[in-house]
């Protein structure tokens, strides 16, 4: 069976682990762990847990057995009322009650796992506490994942550097994983929230160097205000390379299928842009795909199929 590591987080690392999961694989899902936003980082001040928002996702994405719809659906419910509750995910609370029961945050996410009847393995890509921050153009510096998620100062200027203060150190058993990985899938994903900040932690550039699998890098379908304003696939893939410690890519995975205007007029109101795979890509990645791997839906997002379709063929 072969051994297939996922590393980002959000929705990006959700869509491709719910395709990946139809195939006989062996999944590892590396997660970020710099949230510091919404209910995950309430969670995170409040109790002193690892933000459990992204492993939550994942754990959903891999879910499988008969209860699986009920329990993907309970696990992403939200409180909308409530006080105190409001804003809470279900899954994040109970992550949070696991970690208190058995005392430790990787203990949490692994009887989570059994509950959810996961296919594979999710995994911190750090257990250490530690907050990411950005160095824009001016010099100004953001501290926190979420301040840069959601830009509160001028979002056109560009992201010139990102690192993790304090330090974070890499998970021993995902740098396991890591060396025993057949092909490791590096995005989709906001470039420098939740794709880069897992190249960040000490040992990961070390453990992807001497890793023998194939990189696969899955470009983003939209440039995101504050952190890709005006950039097109090969500046994505230039910054998440640029973190990873190596040359290239083996493979580049990016969407050429038009979005219905309608869809990319709703965007724009957002200033969020379709991203356009140029040909300096090829400078990134040893070899290029490109193709439909739009999902046609009322919200711009790769479809789970067709990329783990392609993922499967490589």
């Amino acid at each position: 069976m072969k051994r297939v590591v996922t590393i980002g987080g959000g929705t990006g690392s959700y869509v491709v682990l719910r395709g990946l999961k139809e195939y006989p694989f062996s999944i590892t899902a590396v997660i970020s762990m710099f949230d510091s936003g919404g209910s995950s980082g309430v969670l995170r001040d409040e109790f002193g847990i690892l933000p459990p928002g992204d492993i939550r996702r994942a754990l959903v994405a891999l879910s499988e057995g008969k209860r699986a719809e009920i329990l993907r659906e309970l696990f992403n419910f939200r409180f909308e009322n409530g006080g105190t509750l409001k804003g809470h995910s279900f899954g994040n609370l109970f992550l949070a009650a696991l970690s208190s029961i058995y005392g430790s945050d990787i203990e949490a996410i692994r009887k989570a796992s059994e509950l959810l009847d996961i296919k594979g393995q999710v995994l911190p890509v750090s257990l250490d506490n530690s907050n990411l921050h950005a160095i824009l153009e001016d010099g100004t510096e953001i501290v926190g994942e979420t301040n840069i998620d959601v830009p509160k100062h001028d979002g056109s200027k560009s992201i010139k550097k990102v690192f993790l203060d304090p330090p974070a150190k890499l998970f021993e058993e995902t740098a396991e994983a890591i060396g025993k990985a057949d092909t490791i899938i590096i995005g989709p994903g906001d470039p420098y929230t939740s794709v880069i900040p897992n190249l960040l932690v000490e040992g990961m550039r070390e453990a992807l160097l001497q890793s023998g699998a194939k990189k696969v890098f899955v470009c983003n379908l939209l440039s995101k205000w504050g952190e890709t304003n005006g950039y097109v696939a090969s500046d994505i893939a230039d910054a998440v390379l640029s973190y990873s410690g190596l040359q290239k890519f083996d493979y580049a995975i990016c969407n050429t299928s038009p979005m219905e205007a309608k869809l990319v007029a709703a965007y724009e109101k957002e200033r969020k842009y379709p991203i356009q795979c140029d040909d300096k890509l090829s400078e990134y990645a040893k070899k290029i795909i490109t193709g439909d791997f739009f999902s046609e839906a009322d919200i711009a997002r790769h479809d789970s199929a067709k990329i783990a379709k392609t993922i499967s063929e490589l």
